[in-house]
């Protein structure tokens, strides 16, 4: 008997000790990924920064010209342990675009209240009846996703409070309004990324409304790697060229 139980002892130690083995094993595979991946964002970022500077200036011009005013747009959403992020586009609405009573119908507001967007914006630069929503030059800038580069060499590269994949950084009621206290929390332990898995493989077709855009998020935060971040950065290109989910 006395041998038995010295046999399940040494078995039980086993166990625990693989377990410990594969924990520490786990936890070092996530400091390694950490640290590639912030070299990668700050490597990658500040080659796309140089080749970016002159279309940056362009579109920069063209907003100017279209609507009067200054082209870059600045929002404040909710980054890695809830650390406030000050997010820096190339703007694509007219000016007063927050002011969301002054500019949207009743039935337009309702749209955005649950999905914080509307897919025909009158408020793009560029709109002037329903439809062009697809078509203006608001539109178009964000098909190509232009109004997204000035994050590359602020947020990604000189602030470093975002990554080049992650989930999309968001406002605050729509964290609040979207996920549960435990989702929010898993959300918001990493670094809001310049496109993601939900941007990348469904964009504006997994909505909050189904549930899909929080489980795309999620499962993001659960899943990442090196070989998923590449796979998500290819996605995106693929998408943007064919407008997919636009």
């Amino acid at each position: 008997m006395a041998q038995i139980s010295n046999v399940k002892l040494m078995e039980q130690e086993t166990l625990e000790t693989g377990s410990g083995v594969a924990s520490r094993q786990k936890s070092q595979n996530k400091v390694v990924y950490a640290f590639i991946k912030r070299t990668a964002d700050f490597i990658l970022s500040l080659l796309a920064s140089i080749v970016l500077l002159v279309p940056i200036l362009v579109v920069a011009l063209l907003i100017v010209l279209k609507d009067p005013g200054s082209p870059i747009y600045v929002h404040t959403r909710v980054g890695r342990d809830r650390k406030p992020v000050k997010i820096v586009k190339l703007r694509t609405m007219r000016k007063g675009a927050d002011k969301l009573e002054d500019m949207l119908t009743p039935e337009q507001l309702e749209e955005y209240k649950r999905e914080y967007k509307i897919r025909d914006d009158p408020r793009l630069i560029g709109w002037k009846k329903p439809g062009d929503g697809d078509k203006c030059f608001g539109a178009r800038l964000r098909q190509l996703s232009l109004d997204e580069m000035m994050q590359i060499p602020y947020n990604v590269l000189l602030k470093g409070n975002m990554s080049l994949v992650g989930p999309r950084p968001i406002l605050e009621s729509e964290l609040d309004e979207n996920y549960t206290p435990e989702q929010q929390e898993l959300l918001l332990s990493v670094k809001p990324g310049l496109t993601g898995y939900w941007q990348a493989y469904a964009r504006n077709d997994a909505m909050y409304e189904d549930g899909k855009r929080q489980q795309m998020e999620l499962w993001y935060v659960q899943n990442r790697s090196l070989w998923v971040d590449i796979k998500i950065i290819f996605a995106t290109v693929s998408a943007v060229l064919r407008k997919s989910g636009v």
